[in-house]
């Protein structure tokens, strides 16, 4: 009896681990997030010129890339607490119509900031890189939720805002090299932007991949252990 308890507890206690675990990883980029918010935006709080540098000419561009950013980053969590779209399907609605509203915006800041940009080529093409993983995740997404498939929805939805968070990645990737006395000249930084959001994607796919097999398995298992009814023969009756 005691065994059959422990095996129905078991289940819940695995659910209750996954949302902790998931509530510490959204805890933790939140206050990544909202760390690198407030560095970039006291940056450039004051019209300064020798804070602006390159972008004192094109600070219209950045401002609008910022604003819109800033709305992804910090809806992007909201969006995926559990309970939240099953409790409010209306207001999550709303809030990822904003998000995608945001996104738009940021996308048309960096498409000025790209085009006036005296960067080296590979740079300018690294970039926009970055900006098609960014919309191209959001429109898989869109197409998945306008199809009804709401868990394929949720999974390019949680790609989409790890692109989203390339910025924050690529300044951490930056300080790395930094701290290694390595010399961050065009070819690398093209290679880190690069890398700000293709990393991301490979580590949580391969993750994904990793626990989806380790739930087939336990799966299988479990039907292993399961004793078959016992077969009543009767004939002998």
């Amino acid at each position: 009896m005691s065994s059959e308890v422990s095996d129905a507890s078991s289940p819940t206690r695995a659910r209750l681990g996954r949302r902790i675990g998931w509530a510490m990883v959204w805890l933790v980029l939140g206050i990544i997030s909202i760390h690198f918010l407030l560095t970039v935006y006291g940056k450039y709080h004051y019209p300064d010129p020798g804070s602006y540098t390159m972008f004192w000419s094109r600070r219209g561009w950045l401002w609008t890339h910022l604003a819109g950013g800033a709305l992804t980053v910090v809806l992007g969590p909201l969006q995926f607490l559990t309970r939240w779209p099953r409790a409010y399907p209306r207001l999550h609605r709303w809030m990822g119509r904003i998000y995608m509203v945001g996104m738009l915006i940021a996308c048309t800041g960096a498409t000025g900031l790209i085009a006036t940009s005296p960067a080296p080529f590979e740079i300018r093409i690294a970039f926009t890189a970055t900006a098609l993983a960014w919309l191209t995740t959001a429109l898989v997404a869109l197409i998945a939720i306008h199809r009804g498939r709401v868990w394929p929805h949720r999974r390019w939805m949680i790609r989409n805002y790890l692109v989203t968070l390339s910025p924050i990645t690529f300044r951490i990737l930056l300080q790395a090299q930094i701290a290694m006395e390595l010399a961050p000249s065009p070819a690398m930084i093209a290679t880190l932007l690069w890398l700000s959001w293709l990393l991301p994607l490979v580590i949580y796919e391969g993750g994904y991949r990793i626990v989806d097999l380790m739930r087939a398995t336990l799966l299988r298992r479990a039907r292993i252990d399961v004793p078959s009814s016992p077969r009543i023969d009767i004939g002998s009756a």
